[in-house]
């Protein structure tokens, strides 16, 4: 059975896109979503979105890790909205629903804007911070990232208490001059350093907002810089945007009966 797949990049965080309105995939499962995201193995990828038709929508993203479990993804969606455009299922503004709920997106000078539901606060573990930006996030605020050995460090708190059987994403960022700020993520279902996270960028743009920083906030990733945008009502935050790049890197068809078995 051939597959037509799209592969695409949104700063560095790579992902497989099938067209599934008319169900290209079947009933598919986690583990054949695990073979086509193995770098080896497979066609390699940070996870899998589906583009789907839904009621009252443009399209429904259906979002998978590398490892099959599902969520949300914002670089992810920024790339689905890419290429629902490509498919002619939009122009130049989406509505769509994802893992978390509706969102509207918009196609702009080649970025594309994400808006993300709200974020009722910020919450202080200790030092460090935890927050939900369409799925959960600990972000801890560190001055070395180039020497930080982010697998090890990400991996421990990610099979931490209280974190351990939901898992987290773990992000580590640096703080700079004048609403900038550089951060690596070890992300959950990755198991593993990703090169970019856009909820993740989020996630670290408001923390960096409790800090001072003002809207927007710019981020500096492995794979290339993202922006987000917010209003902030005491500790709410609100009109959060995440804006950034994303590239087809090419495409093609995979027949999936000759995908190894995974060991």
């Amino acid at each position: 059975m051939h597959i037509p797949f799209y592969k695409y990049q949104g700063t560095g965080n790579d992902f497989i896109l099938v067209d599934h309105r008319e169900g290209a995939l079947g009933a598919y499962t986690a583990q054949l979503v695990q073979k086509l995201c193995h770098r080896r193995l497979g066609i390699g990828a940070d996870g899998l979105l589906l583009l789907q038709n839904a009621p009252g929508y443009d399209f429904e993203v259906i979002y998978h890790n590398a490892d099959g479990s599902q969520g949300m993804c914002g670089n992810g969606s920024r790339c689905a909205v890419h290429f629902a455009a490509r498919l002619g299922m939009i122009t130049k503004a989406a509505h769509f629903l994802a893992a978390d709920g509706p969102h509207h997106a918009q196609i702009k000078d080649d970025l594309i804007h994400l808006k993300l539901n709200d974020v009722p606060r910020v919450q202080t573990l200790e030092e460090d911070y935890w927050v939900n930006t369409g799925s959960p996030h600990y972000v801890k605020l560190v001055n070395d990232l180039e020497g930080l050995d982010v697998h090890k460090a990400g991996q421990e708190i990610r099979h931490s208490a209280p974190f351990q059987k939901e898992g987290i994403n773990v992000n580590f960022v640096r703080l700079e001059g004048e609403s900038k700020l550089s951060m690596r993520t070890y992300e959950r279902g990755v198991e593993g350093e990703t090169l970019s996270c856009g909820t993740g960028a989020t996630a670290a743009a408001l923390v960096a907002a409790t800090k001072g920083h003002k809207s927007p906030i710019t981020i500096h990733t492995q794979g290339g810089t993202l922006r987000v945008s917010f209003t902030q009502d005491n500790l709410r935050f609100q009109d959060i945007c995440l804006i950034g790049p994303t590239r087809q890197v090419f495409q093609g068809k995979v027949d999936v009966r000759c995908l190894a078995p995974l060991h």
